[in-house]
Formats: C-alpha cells, sequence, structure tokens
C-alpha cells in the first residue's frame, strides 16, 4: 500500500469512527430497524458468521439469534495471528465465550465450520460495496480464501451514518453482497 493511499484510508476512518460513534448514541433506536433488515438478508445462509461487537458497532446478537432460531448454524471469527485469514468456531446463542484479541468474545470451544455468509463489521462503507474496516484486513485476507471455493456472501452490517462518498481502495479490498443499515438494504 503506498503511503497517499494508507493516509487516505486513515482520514477516512477518523471521519467514520467519529460518524459511527454519534450514530451510536441512538442504538436502541436504530439497532431493532437494522435487525429485521439483516435477518431477511440471510434468510437463505445455512451457515453465518456473525460477530460480537466492540466499541461502537452496531449489534448484530438479536439478529443472529433470529437467524439461529430459523435453523442457520452459527459461528464466530477467531483471530489466529497477524497477517492470517480469521478462523471459525461453532457457536450457539448463550454459549460459553472468552476474551479474544482486540477485546472481541470468541467461542469458548466450538468445531471450526465454513460460513457461506458473514456478518462483516465495519468502519465505513460506500455505495459500490466498498468497506473500510480497522486496518488489519483480516476479513479481507478470508473472504478471498472462502471465495476461492465458491461464493460467499458478505454482508455488511452498520449505522447508515457510517456511508462515505467514495471509499479509497486497493486490490486486495473484498468487496461486500450488501449493506444492510437501519434505513435500507442495498445489495451489490
Amino acid at each position: 500500500m503506498t503511503d497517499d493511499l494508507a493516509a487516505a484510508k486513515a482520514a477516512a476512518r477518523m471521519a467514520a469512527f467519529a460518524r459511527r460513534k454519534a450514530a451510536h448514541t441512538d442504538a436502541a433506536h436504530l439497532t431493532p430497524l437494522a435487525t429485521d433488515r439483516l435477518v431477511a438478508a440471510l434468510a437463505g445462509a445455512r451457515i453465518v458468521a456473525g460477530y460480537m461487537p466492540i466499541r461502537t458497532e452496531i449489534d448484530p446478537r438479536s439478529a443472529m439469534a433470529a437467524l439461529h432460531a430459523r435453523g442457520a448454524r452459527l459461528c464466530l471469527p477467531v483471530i489466529v495471528g497477524d497477517a492470517q485469514p480469521l478462523s471459525f468456531r461453532a457457536w450457539t446463542p448463550g454459549g460459553a465465550l472468552i476474551a479474544g484479541p482486540f477485546g472481541a468474545l470468541i467461542p469458548e470451544d466450538g468445531d471450526p465450520v465454513i460460513p457461506d455468509a458473514l456478518i462483516v463489521p465495519l468502519v465505513a462503507f460506500d455505495r459500490a460495496g466498498g468497506r473500510l474496516g480497522y486496518g488489519g484486513g483480516f476479513y479481507d485476507r478470508s473472504l478471498a480464501q472462502l471465495r476461492q471455493s465458491g461464493p460467499v456472501a458478505a454482508i455488511g452490517y452498520a449505522y447508515a451514518a457510517q456511508q462515505a462518498d467514495a471509499l479509497p481502495q486497493e486490490p486486495t479490498d473484498q468487496p461486500l453482497t450488501a449493506i444492510v443499515t437501519e434505513a435500507e438494504t442495498v445489495s451489490f
């Protein structure tokens, strides 16, 4: 990545964190609206990778519970190491969790699984399917690896306020399949 691209991503990330923090103050009002849209967007998925929210991320747990009640298997991402794709560990709502890297909770135990759909946390998104994460590249590497074996849905989950006009992208950035917010679902 060039210095200019890194600087552009850092600037976009800082602005997006501020927008997300402001939106998160209304989470009790916004998240239920987004939950219904997320469940609908993942209606056909068999194995869904969710996430445990950190900081001011929108909370997918209600949607994950609804998907599980409809028969979908759930899993959570586990960071294996720097510059490595994520692994995914089976999990059910109420299952034991332990602290993982970066403050995210991960299943205490559970079989490794391969999801066919991911609920992807993000810092910002654009209308072209671009996503800006925290900068570690974990989801990009994971999606690239998973997509080598076939289609995998990557559903960005965010507050509408996290939308950016356009995000700086590099060739290794994996596009989203759709974005779900409290306001709408946009498919790419």
